[in-house]
């Protein structure tokens, strides 16, 4: 019920700002456990994503948007509740392994779990070296990965800003990934990386980004 109200409330407001364009929604199965792996622009991309699909899709949000004070903790708290999004502690030790355990628990109740493999916005527009658990995770469950590429949602709700300007939003869903030739070999953190970096090819083939093999946290921490 409070999904449906969400996506009643907001989807106009949405609609206004970012005229979203869709591409390759056929794509997304269903019905089914998928992976929805995409470029990160935006706070605004998840909400894109989660209101452009008729099916719900889970997000392993960080704690950070459910604890903020003011304003903007008041809305981001009010989305991602009302969204059904998942709360993650990334100050605790064993956040990693309980993030891919959860992750694994919405797929396997047949949901479709969203995720940004940067693992945080991108500081400077280009695309960077991914994180490998969704691999991990698809390797673990069988579930088909789709990448998924934005673009323009980094205009309409620039980084750090509450403030929405008009723009256009263009979200391109693309063919799930060929994992055959990968899951017949062993299971490792190797085979992890490489299928991550074949995901990383992909979304940068198709957005047009600049590709940099360094992680968005470290490229932010230099930035300061």
């Amino acid at each position: 019920m409070r999904f449906r109200m969400i996506k009643l409330v907001l989807a106009p407001f949405v609609r206004l700002f970012g005229r979203p364009v869709v591409e390759g929604r056929a794509h997304v199965p269903r019905s089914g456990p998928v992976i929805l792996a995409g470029n990160h622009l935006s706070f605004s991309d998840s909400m894109f994503l989660v209101l452009v699909l008729r099916r719900r899709v889970t997000f392993l949000a960080k704690d950070e948007y459910f604890t903020t004070t003011g304003l903007r903790g008041l809305l981001m708290r009010w989305f991602f509740t009302a969204a059904g999004q998942i709360p993650v502690d990334r100050a605790h030790a064993g956040r990693a392994a309980a993030s891919l355990r959860q992750a694994t628990a919405i797929l396997e109740e047949g949901g479709i779990w969203g995720i940004f493999p940067e693992g945080t916005r991108s500081p400077d527009g280009r695309l960077h070296r991914g994180r490998t658990g969704a691999m991990r995770v698809a390797l673990a469950t069988g579930a088909p990965v789709v990448p998924v590429v934005l673009h323009g949602t980094d205009r309409v709700n620039p980084p750090g800003t509450l403030i929405w300007r008009p723009g256009r939003v263009r979200i391109t869903f693309c063919p799930p990934m060929d994992l055959t030739p990968y899951r017949d070999r062993p299971h490792n953190q190797a085979l992890a990386r490489e299928m991550t970096d074949e995901l990383m090819r992909i979304l940068a083939a198709r957005s047009g980004q600049e590709y940099v093999d360094v992680y968005a946290s470290a490229v932010k921490k230099a930035l300061g």
